[in-house]
């Protein structure tokens, strides 16, 4: 099972990684790690969610996967001196801590850590073979309940309902669907109750589990 850096390198060194760094705020849909720049430093996610994106040649994006509070972004490309591979997407409120690489580096070596990170990241990349699929096997609705699946499961606030800070046309580029194919799903949940457009724009997720559940029995 995945389960999130702080769990994986424990309590204690997350506790000490998070003091290498002041934490700062980002609103949604801010941009925080950009694919192709520079691998100058690592993220530390305190709370809210991030979306991983992969754009093609075309421009067009790929959702890869979703990350929620005690997760690093941008730590293999310090690891391994590349540029990013993705681009990271803040889906909610973020709070995060900017730790330079050469500190992050100093940190790993001294810990002992390389390890460690290597296996979190091979579950990733599990992780990331497991969507992919998804999007190039499922039906939109199904694509886009999982989507929401994950941004739910990812959020900082665990509360019935959920606020997704993102328009139809990104939700419709990061599962590979047009928007009208992204429209016409969310049209019977609309009716349903299940979902709703929140108060600033974004969706409101009113009914997770029933949008999940349907999306799986459509022939």
């Amino acid at each position: 099972m995945y389960q999130p850096h702080a769990a994986v390198i424990g309590d204690a060194l997350w506790a000490r990684l998070k003091t290498l760094a002041p934490q700062r705020v980002r609103p949604a849909r801010s941009v925080l790690l950009r694919q192709g720049d520079p691998a100058t430093h690592v993220i530390v996610l305190d709370s809210g969610s991030a979306l991983i994106t992969l754009a093609g040649t075309g421009g067009e994006r790929a959702l890869l996967a979703v990350r929620g509070a005690g997760e690093l972004l941008g730590e293999l490309a310090v690891l391994d001196s590349q540029p990013r591979t993705a681009t990271v997407i803040a889906a909610e409120t973020c709070r995060i801590r900017i730790v330079p690489a050469d500190v992050f580096l100093a940190f790993v070596e001294e810990h002992s850590l390389h390890s460690c990170l290597l296996r979190h990241a091979i579950a990733r990349v599990r992780e990331s073979e497991t969507v992919r699929l998804e999007l190039a096997t499922a039906d939109v609705p199904l694509r886009l309940a999982s989507a929401l699946s994950r941004l739910a499961e990812a959020a900082s606030a665990n509360a019935p309902e959920l606020v997704v800070r993102l328009t139809q046309t990104e939700l419709s580029e990061m599962i590979g669907a047009s928007r009208n194919a992204v429209g016409n799903a969310l049209k019977p949940w609309r009716e349903q109750g299940w979902v709703a457009t929140a108060p600033g724009g974004g969706l409101l997720i009113r009914n997770m589990r029933a949008i999940a559940s349907q999306a799986r029995a459509q022939p």
